[in-house]
């Protein structure tokens, strides 16, 4: 597991994510601080690219990840198709499991 933190500012301390990203099991966590709003998130590419089949990208919570929903899809798509799983520790989607994975179409559905 390969963990994936965002704070919006460098006053934020990322400290609660890492913890709980380490404690779920991530190897290694990246960490940008960028409004949610900025496209540009170095860590996140290098996370996406660090990434190899089998592996799970975990946030702390899904907001943390994308911009938007339409964004947010997109990255989980993207995952999927390289072989990689998504889990986010505050909601219910892990998509390493069939109920996770359900979760997620929904999700993607409504958005």
């Amino acid at each position: 597991m390969v963990g994936y933190a965002r704070v919006s500012t460098l006053e934020q301390d990322p400290a609660l994510r890492h913890d709980a990203l380490t404690a779920a099991g991530a190897v290694r966590v990246f960490t940008d601080y960028a409004s949610g709003a900025t496209a540009a998130r170095p860590q996140l590419i290098a996370c996406l690219d660090f990434l190899r089949p089998g592996d799970t990208l975990a946030v702390w919570r899904i907001d943390r990840l994308g911009r938007s929903v339409a964004d947010l899809t997109t990255i989980i798509n993207d995952l999927g198709a390289h072989g990689t799983q998504f889990r986010s520790l505050t909601e219910a989607i892990d998509t390493t499991t069939v109920g996770g994975e359900l979760v997620f179409h929904i999700f993607a559905a409504v958005a």
